[in-house]
């Protein structure tokens, strides 16, 4: 296929080019990995600016995403791609391996570091999905970091840089500028554009940011982040969000209603036990889907209201393609059971095949992980109907997960069911959702409006 870039993609390209160290902060649906491709194989083959170079990437887009997007495209199919993935020995055999790009999964970095140490081989270091170095604290975070000053050129991609707030921000920055904008030490960072809200003790865990702050480092990393909505730049296909009410029966209103209150729901073959907000709140959504694990970790059924609802869905759609996401592996092995023609995403080369059975129509119910399946899968020319069987909390991810048919290239326009059951959780997340507020503090304040509630009926 030949490559017509949008004006975007030129301006994009020419950026990580110009740029040592560029963080593509562009929104699912805008072709980040062509993009990339194309700037690195410019800087290969042309420029001669770059030698060696690693893709580090969530595991699924290691194993697929980036090979297949070099083959898609006329320009790019001469690159050379080895895989740093699978056993040790499958990695390391990857790692002598002559080719142009070397990919890894995100958490064998540390290990590639340890590996190499100070002879560290690559010049040019691409990070697809940049938020999730977010945390400073993380394995992943502090390798790169120690190998940061022997990288020459770096590359920092994601469409969600700060999924949960400017908190995020620092480490994600730092791994591009080494400090240079942020500051060297995040609690530099937080003292300056940030308040110590609720503590114990000398530990804060809650920061509270600054008036001016987002303006402020948004100002102060500019010259090397580029920013760009789907919206501004691509006519995508009609979006219809439809929120699908779930009514339970009276048995398992009453049950529901007792776990909320009392936080405990005696069963016969072992007790439903929930002893803070969050925990609380991972039963009631485990309730609302059907199924609870009890404190022995054993499945508790409780309703099939959402396996009805589903198969009503099903039936409608009259054999187009469905997109499902679950939260439990009791969610999927109670689909399984019910839908047996259900398939789900594999990892490594039999991922890749799966992926592939989707976008060729061979899938009817690809029931999928939002975890799994958030970033980089390019699902687009498989189906336009998802359904969520189970909703989350985090925001990024719900984007991540829906952006994978609501992209470019998408022909029709995508129906994304939300199966909410009546008076249940489900409608603080979905609440949540739409209002774009959400993450711990949506949960905590969800949760602790239910208790109150509960308590004054």
């Amino acid at each position: 296929m030949k490559f017509k870039p949008h004006k975007y993609q030129e301006y994009a390209i020419e950026r990580i080019m110009d740029t040592p160290a560029v963080g593509l902060f562009l929104e699912m649906g805008l072709g980040k990995t062509v993009i990339t491709l194309t700037a690195l194989d410019e800087l290969l083959y042309d420029r001669f600016e770059a030698s060696r170079i690693l893709i580090v990437a969530p595991l699924r887009v290691a194993e697929d995403t980036w090979s297949r997007e070099s083959q898609k495209w006329d320009h790019l199919k001469h690159l050379t791609i080895s895989k740093i993935l699978g056993s040790r020995s499958q990695r390391e055999k990857a790692l002598k391996a002559d080719a142009d790009l070397y990919i890894i999964n995100r958490e064998n970095v540390p290990w590639l570091v340890s590996m190499t140490g100070s002879d560290w081989p690559f010049d040019t270091v691409v990070i697809d999905e940049l938020s999730s170095f977010k945390s400073p604290s993380s394995q992943r975070f502090r390798a790169l970091r120690r190998n940061r000053p022997l990288i020459n050129r770096i590359i920092g991609l994601t469409g969600t840089p700060t999924p949960n707030g400017l908190l995020d921000l620092w480490s994600q920055i730092y791994l591009l500028d080494q400090g240079q904008r942020l500051g060297k030490t995040i609690t530099g960072y937080r003292e300056r554009y940030f308040t110590a809200g609720a503590r114990s003790g000398y530990v804060v865990y809650d920061w509270k940011q600054k008036k001016e702050a987002e303006e402020v480092v948004f100002n102060k990393i500019s010259d090397i982040c580029v920013s760009m909505k789907s919206e501004d730049w691509l006519e995508l296909p009609e979006r219809i969000d439809r929120v699908v009410p779930v009514k339970l029966d009276e048995s398992a209103k009453a049950k529901y209603r007792k776990l909320e209150r009392d936080l405990l729901l005696p069963l016969v073959d072992g007790d439903i036990v929930a002893n803070t907000a969050a925990v609380l709140s991972n039963k009631l959504l485990q309730f609302a889907n059907g199924a609870v694990y009890n404190e022995n970790q054993e499945i508790q059924k409780i309703h099939n209201a959402k396996l009805d609802a589903l198969e009503d869905i099903l039936e409608a759609a009259n054999g187009h393609p469905v997109l499902l996401f679950y939260s439990y592996k009791h969610d999927l092995s109670r689909i399984q059971e019910r839908f047996t023609q259900t398939r789900t995403l594999r990892k490594g080369p039999e991922g890749s095949k799966d992926i592939a059975d989707w976008n060729s129509g061979k899938i009817q119910l690809l029931a999928v992980h939002p975890g799994s399946a958030g970033h980089g899968l390019n699902l687009q020319d498989g189906g336009s109907i998802i359904v969520w069987f189970g909703l989350t909390w985090s925001l990024e991810l719900y984007q991540q997960a829906n952006a994978r048919l609501h992209r470019q290239g998408q022909k029709q326009s995508v129906i994304i069911h939300h199966l909410v059951a009546d008076g249940t959780i489900d409608e603080d997340v979905m609440r949540a959702l739409e209002d774009k507020a959400t993450g711990q503090d949506a949960l905590m304040e969800a949760v602790k409006a239910r208790i109150e509630r509960v308590r004054d009926e």
